[in-house]
């Protein structure tokens, strides 16, 4: 029996690195997930030539 706890207690560290692995990713992806959502919210309501710098893509001010 003292075999199984010792296989256990070596099982005991690698598992609770996966669950942090675990938690630190699903916290990233959900920030992710919230920031795109907001980024879409605001430019839905951000007026269309308020953020574009001189009205025409491409153009180069120092030409």
């Amino acid at each position: 029996m003292s075999t199984f706890w010792a296989g256990v207690a070596a099982l005991v560290p690698s598992v609770g690195v996966g669950v942090l692995f675990y938690l630190a990713m699903r916290f990233i992806v959900r920030a992710d997930r919230n920031e795109r959502e907001n980024l879409a919210e605001l430019d839905r309501l951000s007026p269309r030539g308020e953020n574009e710098k001189s009205g025409q893509a491409g153009s180069d001010p120092d030409r």
